[in-house]
């Protein structure tokens, strides 16, 4: 891989000239709820409030922009079901140039409307995104248009590594940059930003674990394609590093590590509680991290949020998710006596505790219940884990067989 193109500072400083106007200097909120899980200062660097909701319009317009005059009359186009698909086509936009985007049959309403208002074509192929990268290219082939790749190109890491630069003046005494990843583009280019002036500060990414190319590929020593992929994080959801990419994370970032689809639930429910932001999951990666490893980074630690495109219909999903993954949903099921105010009873010593009955099902057919009980399988939401274990507790001391 001698010969893969290589991004330097000087390629991150030309691309924010390019940028000036256009990209938003996104803002760095302190988060004082993840501070004090760390033990020392964590501050949120809000790239979900990008144009476009998310970074990609940074390596997007760098790209687009560079373009030649011939190049630019044949237009451009890409294949991607959210962020990458946002970007070109503001970027297309703002240049004057046509775009086209291909988006697997299933995307998302709300991505398909604000690309198709940022001025794209959008054209609707097959059912994954592999398959509408296909007919992307094809495309191309047909007509000349420019495949604007999501990750894989000197000027998009160069345009992502803006962040980067950002992130060193925003908190200049940041000892970790967190960054969600999926094919790389975003921690190369911060990576290389970081690393050029900073050279102590820890940089690390982070992958969902139902779709980590990076850990292996390291491993490999050479980018390795994943036999499948299962995650809710669509937007780091990349199969296989790309070549630019994986040669500036091999040889830039500090550590790869992987985070849970639990742990990716609480992370967009606690932003959206704690910071009042809006995050997809793939965008609330590095929060993950911080929840499931709070004091395993140096601080000051810096998490980036990638971005905060998610369909409220998924967003409703993962609320619902994270509050069970946080211990905020309890389901048991508990056998009683069945006799009248038999119920009335056991809903009794659950208020006592100030649990909140969401569901009740009765079910009287069971060979493990005596022929005197009955079987109530409840749903009750708690304010989390330790008051969970005390409605357990209540409900043990006072002789109730309670199973989950």
């Amino acid at each position: 891989m001698s010969d893969v193109p290589t991004v330097g500072l000087s390629d991150i400083e030309a691309a924010r000239q390019v940028l000036a106007g256009v990209a938003i200097e996104t803002p760095m909120e302190e988060s004082r709820w993840l501070s004090a899980l760390a033990g020392g200062p964590v501050s949120l660097k809000c790239e979900n409030l990008q144009r476009t909701g998310s970074f990609k319009a940074r390596g997007a317009y760098v790209r687009i922009a560079r373009l030649s005059a011939e190049e630019r009359a044949h237009g451009v186009v890409a294949a991607s079901a959210g962020n990458h698909a946002q970007g070109v086509a503001l970027a297309a936009q703002l240049l004057g140039i046509r775009s086209t985007v291909f988006m697997p049959e299933g995307a998302p309403i709300p991505k398909e409307k604000a690309t198709r208002a940022y001025g794209a074509d959008v054209v609707f192929h097959g059912r994954y995104l592999e398959d509408a990268l296909v007919e992307a290219h094809a495309f191309a082939q047909r007509t000349g248009a420019v495949l604007i790749h999501p990750f894989d190109h000197v000027d998009i890491v160069a345009g992502q590594g803006t962040a980067g630069l950002e992130i060193l003046e925003q908190c200049p005494e940041v000892e970790t940059v967190l960054v969600p990843t999926g094919g790389g583009g975003l921690l190369a280019g911060i990576a290389i930003a970081v690393k050029a002036l900073r050279p102590g500060v820890r940089v690390i990414g982070v992958q969902a674990e139902g779709a980590a190319a990076y850990p292996g590929s390291l491993e490999h020593g050479a980018p390795v394609a994943l036999p499948s992929m299962s995650t809710m994080a669509d937007g780091i959801a990349v199969g296989r590093p790309g070549d630019i990419t994986f040669a500036a994370v091999r040889d830039h970032v500090d550590e790869i590590i992987t985070v849970s689809e639990d742990a990716l639930a609480r992370a967009v429910l606690a932003t959206l509680e704690r910071a009042k932001m809006v995050v997809e999951p793939a965008g609330a990666a590095a929060v993950a991290a911080l929840l499931e490893h709070p004091t395993a980074f140096r601080t000051p630690a810096v998490a980036v949020l990638s971005g905060g495109n998610i369909d409220p219909l998924l967003l409703g999903k993962v609320i619902r998710h994270g509050m069970a993954a946080a211990g905020r949903y309890l389901n048991l099921r508990v056998c009683i006596p069945d006799v009248p105010g038999g119920l009335a009873q056991l809903l009794t010593e659950i208020s006592a505790v100030g649990g909140n009955v969401l569901e009740v099902v009765h079910e009287r057919i069971s060979p493990t219940l005596h022929v005197d009980e009955v079987e109530v399988h409840l749903q009750l939401e708690t304010r989390g884990a330790p008051h969970a274990e005390q409605v357990l507790a209540r409900l043990h001391e006072h002789g109730y067989r309670v199973m989950r």
